[in-house]
């Protein structure tokens, strides 16, 4: 029986081990096509944030704010978010990782945890990096009240 439990448990970790290395193949995968894509800039294309700003309102401290921006590439080349990276720690943030063809709406997600800080007014961002010509670094900010 042992030798059962022996054999299963070195199944189980080689599966979980095999599984870890190709999430973390294709995660450097896609960071690479991204290093080539921000360098490539022979195929930047367009980008229009449809919204920039978000005002979350007053939230009770504690409160997960969810937030949604949304863009369009308005470009003739696929469009790729390379990276969206928050000011803080209280805010994490999720984006379209496949590539946006010209005339569609991709989404940047953000969740901001406004049990780090204080209360009172407050001003956050997030600095989205993209393969465009007219704003590949864009600054993205919500602001509200916490009590």
């Amino acid at each position: 029986m042992k030798k059962i439990s022996t054999i299963l448990f070195s199944i189980t970790f080689i599966s979980c081990s095999l599984i870890a290395c190709k999430d973390n193949a294709d995660q450097n995968k896609r960071e690479e096509k991204l290093a080539y894509v921000e360098k490539d800039t022979a195929n930047y294309t367009l980008i229009k944030y449809i919204d920039s700003v978000k005002n979350f309102g007053t939230v009770k401290k504690g409160t997960q704010v969810k937030l949604k921006y949304t863009f369009q590439n308005v470009g003739v080349n696929p469009l790729y978010v390379i990276n969206v990276q928050p000011s803080c720690g209280c805010t994490v943030a999720d984006f379209t990782k496949g590539a946006i063809l010209p005339g569609k709406i991709g989404e940047i997600n953000a969740s901001f945890d406004s049990n780090h800080g204080s209360t009172g007014s407050v001003r956050k961002s997030l600095i989205v990096t993209t393969n465009t010509t007219n704003d590949p670094n864009f600054v993205l900010a919500f602001i509200g009240n916490v009590n």
